[in-house]
């Protein structure tokens, strides 16, 4: 067996982790804020609106997986024409994926967190949104981190001769 052949099923590998892990973390996210928005609308249904977009802020890391997903399966030609992956390439595919996801994973859920403390303090003062939305927005910023290294990786695995 030649090690060659292992480059694409590492590189659809990075690609599952990347959309998987980073899934898992906001539908984990998206989840806890959504029991803590509906608690709050149980009582104001007016505040629907506002503990809605807090809610969804943990979504966003499961479309930065998704996004390197699709950028891995279209280079390795899973979604076009089919190219060679090499042992080496299609472990920087595999650490470029692992990097969104893993990212994905941990930020959605501590972005959960802060979107639960901010969907608690507008059910007090929902005059403060931006103020709300401020916290779960710095969390993102690391998702958004790791998206843009990630994309640097996937983009350039192609064009290192190996």
């Amino acid at each position: 067996m030649d090690i060659n052949t292992l480059g694409l099923p590492l590189a659809v590998l990075g690609a599952v982790l990347a959309a998987l892990l980073a899934g898992i973390g906001s539908a984990t996210g998206v989840g806890m804020a959504g029991q803590a928005a509906a608690g709050v609308v149980t009582e104001d249904p007016g505040k629907f609106g506002k503990v809605l977009i807090m809610q969804l802020l943990p979504g966003t890391q499961g479309i930065y997986g998704l996004l390197i997903a699709f950028l891995t399966l279209s280079n390795i030609g899973v979604l076009g024409s089919p190219v060679d992956v090499s042992f080496a390439q299609g472990l920087m595919y595999l650490f470029a994926g692992s990097l969104m996801g893993f990212a994905g994973l941990i930020s959605a859920k501590w972005q959960a967190k802060a979107s639960v403390s901010g969907i608690q303090m507008l059910a007090k003062r929902p005059d403060q949104f931006a103020k709300a939305m401020i916290f779960p927005a710095m969390v993102e910023t690391y998702a958004v981190l790791a998206l843009l290294i990630s994309i640097l990786c996937v983009a350039n695995i192609g064009k290192i001769a190996l």
